[in-house]
């Protein structure tokens, strides 16, 4: 996979100047544009298109200050329409303008060519298993909520401190699909998975089909498909982060499935005063096909 992703990266390379379309870099890699995208952001810790935005504007940097080429010819050679959206882009990057660079010499900020490379540590294992399963249905209270790569969701938090403890505990009782009792779901989620980006967080149960449920809840139907489940064990809410980055930079690159459209499922138990947490997350996944 790593070698398919490098791959797909000097692709970019070759294309700065050119429209950079991801279903063709997908295609490179031999996997989904689905699957690419998470997997670059868990790898690169940024969205596939910041890396291409800022290998552009790393390389008209560089145009800039050698002057050969008016800044018009050089804005419009890496897709910008006209001299001020290429102004503002550079000055977003580089903290200053293309003229003002070019009068200067100013320093600018660079953005390496990145290159994937496998380091075997061997510390630990990820117990995991794969399953199918048939259609389902998440029923529980929604919210819209921010994406938060490290440390606590205050959003998530308020959310969930704001529900009806009650009507929680009926929700509780409905589940009769695993992962059984009170789950958290999040659904719609930005394909970049930047952090700050949107997403639809559930606070919900399992079910085999739409079952009446308290007020206020939402349903959210599955379609049948294969899951990939993960269990962790440690402080909250740190290991369940580190085991969703761990099965995107170590379990991917290593086992013949990618990620799939679907929620994203996670049931939690903590300890009792909240420091420790065990958690079995749930991933919808698809084996990649041989090539």
């Amino acid at each position: 996979m790593l070698d398919r992703l490098n791959q797909a990266m000097a692709h970019i390379e070759s294309r700065l100047d050119r429209t950079v379309d991801a279903a063709d870099l997908a295609r490179t890699a031999c996997t989904s544009e689905y699957h690419l995208r998470r997997m670059f952001s868990a790898l690169a810790g940024m969205p596939l298109s910041e890396y291409i935005r800022r290998r552009r504007l790393t390389v008209a940097g560089a145009e800039v200050l050698a002057g050969d080429e008016t800044l018009l010819e050089i804005a419009v050679r890496y897709g910008y329409g006209s001299g001020e959206a290429f102004a503002r882009a550079f000055r977003a990057m580089h903290g200053v303008g293309p003229g003002e660079a070019r009068r200067t010499g100013a320093a600018l900020v660079s953005q390496p060519r990145l290159t994937f490379r496998l380091t075997i540590e061997g510390s630990s294992s990820m117990h995991y298993r794969v399953v199918d399963r048939p259609s389902f249905t998440v029923t529980g209270f929604k919210a819209r909520v921010p994406l938060i790569h490290s440390g606590p969701n205050q959003a998530i938090i308020d959310f969930v401190r704001g529900l009806d403890k009650q009507a929680l505990e009926r929700l509780g009782k409905l589940s009769d699909q695993e992962p059984h009792g009170i789950v958290a779901v999040c659904d719609d989620l930005d394909p970049s998975r930047a952090q700050g980006t949107q997403l639809d967080y559930y606070q919900g149960v399992i079910t085999s089909s739409p079952v009446p449920a308290p007020e206020g809840t939402t349903a959210l139907p599955v379609p049948p498909g294969t899951w990939a489940v993960f269990t962790t064990s440690g402080p909250a809410p740190q290991a369940v982060q580190e085991l969703w980055r761990d099965v995107f930079t170590e379990w991917f690159p290593s086992n013949p499935y990618r990620s799939r459209p679907g929620p994203e499922i996670l049931r939690t138990e903590l300890s009792a005063d909240g420091s420790e947490a065990d958690a079995e997350l749930w991933l919808p996944v698809e084996r990649e096909s041989s090539r």
